[in-house]
Formats: C-alpha cells, structure tokens, sequence
C-alpha cells in the first residue's frame, strides 16, 4: 500500500477541471511524474512499470496483441480500491464498440501481481480515483449511478507488429469502450515508428467502426499520441469517441511493440446489461491488492 503522508498535485486538478470542460484531457509523462512523486511515488516504482509487459502472452482473438486483465472496484463508501475476483470480459455494438468479437465472451490472462504491487500502478488507480471521485457523465443504460463504486477493468496490452504483420492498437476503428472513463498509460516502446499509435478523439456524431484514416475532420475535436512512459489520455467515454493509428516498425525487418495500460471505468451493472453476470464485487482471493483512496475526498481536491 502507498505510504499515507501524500498530497493531490495542483497540475491533477487543473487536468480534472479540463475534463469537466472539454470531456477529455492529455497528461505528459514529466507531469504524471510530478503528480505521481507527490502521491509518494518512487522514481524506481516508475521506471519499473515501464519494463513489466514482457512477461505477456497471447490475446483471445487478436493475433497481433498479448494481454492481461484485472478488475478493480473502487469504493467510495469504504474509501477504498480493491482487485476482484477475475471474470469474463464482453463489449458489444450497442457500447459502441463494432468489431468482429463484438459480444463475445473474452478470457484474459490475469494481471501480474508483481504489476499490481507496483507503487506507480497503486498511484494510476488513485488518479483514476480522483478523475471519478467527482464525474458526472452521460448515463449509459443499465448501470447504477446511484451506487459509491465504480468499476475498473485494467488492461495490459502489447501491441506487435512483424514484417508478416502490422499491429493495430485500435483494429474497430473510431468507437468507445463502453464505459463511463476510459484512461490510457503508455509503457514502453520499441522499434516504434514516430507516426505510430497516434489517437484522435471524436465527437459522438463521427460514426463508429470508420478506420483512423477515413475519419470526418469536422467531428475531431483533439490529437493526442501516446510516446513517453506515464504520458496519460484520459476521455469520458460516452461523451466522445476515439480512435488509433496502427504501429508502423522504425525498422520494418524488425518486430516492434508499443505496451500500455488501459483503466476502463464504469458503474456497477444492473439485471440485463450483458455483463451482468460477470460484475463481481468479490475481492480476489489469490492475487489481493488494495489502495487506500481516501485521499480523492479530501475537502479541498474536490
């Protein structure tokens, strides 16, 4: 757990006052840092987060990715962020996300422990916290927003690109998650070409599934690319949409991989939305972790 004598950094706030106004915000790498030393932080803990995705394998359906996943509930209540027992992951068309796995019922691997006792990973979870401590969306149907938690699923995703393959971080074209608040961290990079993983965000009227080069300039409302360790986007996601170039090799002869974390974030389910019965609030037994968020509640971060 994350020492206790930490403080909200002024530039975090000033990123949640830009969400509430434009719905989406980009945070450099040097300012997650600052936000991230003032939350007790180590630069060793966030040097290390960078180099945990090597340990990934295979994707369910994606042959150019390696994945992991974990879910989280973060409970204002108790005040704290809690890993919960793994379960199935679905998107469907109707949360705005039109690929061909649409509605499938996904196994991932799950998150590494050693991934989740990282102190950054603990600090990403309170910044999330503090981004959701105050969101008021646009409701999704089927989810109780009269409830104190919210529900984080994690991703660690590796993009891979070969000289047989090219790697698409975002292979559905512009869409959303299907979840209140999506927040991404890059990781790392290698043999990544500088026009590579670029995402730009959409009004809602853009429609989904359109390829990142085929999209309508009128609906763009932002341009953000993910390159240095801990740079962060965050977006309120069924508020505006998103999409990603491919990740194009420096050297083509070469395999390259471009790795992040996404936090996907939303209220609990209510009985027939289709991830109803994969919505557990049970802590996870094997693999605990627990983050202590009380800090997002106090009087003057609000």
């Amino acid at each position: 757990m994350l020492d206790v004598k930490r403080k909200i950094h002024p530039l975090l706030s000033e990123h949640r006052a830009t969400i509430d106004r434009q719905r989406w915000t980009f945070v450099p790498a040097a300012e997650t840092r600052e936000i991230l030393a003032g939350l007790a932080v180590s630069q060793a803990a966030m040097d290390e987060i960078g180099v945990l995705s090597d340990l990934l394998r295979s994707d369910p359906t994606l042959p150019f990715r390696a994945a992991s996943n974990g879910r989280f509930c973060t409970d204002f209540g108790t005040r704290q962020a809690y890993r919960t027992e793994d379960q199935l992951f679905v998107l469907t068309a109707e949360e705005d996300f039109h690929r061909f796995d649409s509605g499938q019922l996904r196994v991932f691997d799950p998150l590494e422990a050693r991934l989740c006792a990282n102190a950054a990973f603990q600090g990403l979870l309170t910044i999330n916290a503090f981004i959701l401590a105050t969101l008021k969306p646009r409701h999704r149907p089927l989810l109780d927003y009269t409830s104190d938690q919210w529900i984080t699923t994690v991703f660690d995703l590796r993009t891979i690109t070969t000289p047989e393959l090219i790697g698409e971080p975002a292979l559905e074209g512009v869409h959303s998650d299907g979840v209140d608040l999506s927040m991404t961290t890059f990781l790392s990079r290698n043999n990544m070409r500088r026009d590579s993983g670029i995402t730009d965000v959409h009004e809602m009227a853009q429609v989904n599934g359109v390829r990142w080069d085929e999209i309508d300039p009128q609906y763009r409302v932002g341009t953000a690319q993910h390159w240095e360790t801990l740079d962060i986007l965050i977006v309120v996601d069924h508020e505006k949409k998103h999409s990603v170039s491919p990740l194009w090799a420096e050297d083509p002869t070469q395999r390259a991989t471009r790795d992040v974390l996404t936090f996907f974030s939303r209220k609990p389910t209510v009985e027939g939305h289709v991830s109803y019965d994969h919505d557990s609030r049970l802590p996870h037994e094997s693999l605990p972790c627990q983050v202590d968020v009380s800090i997002v509640r106090d009087p003057w971060c609000t």
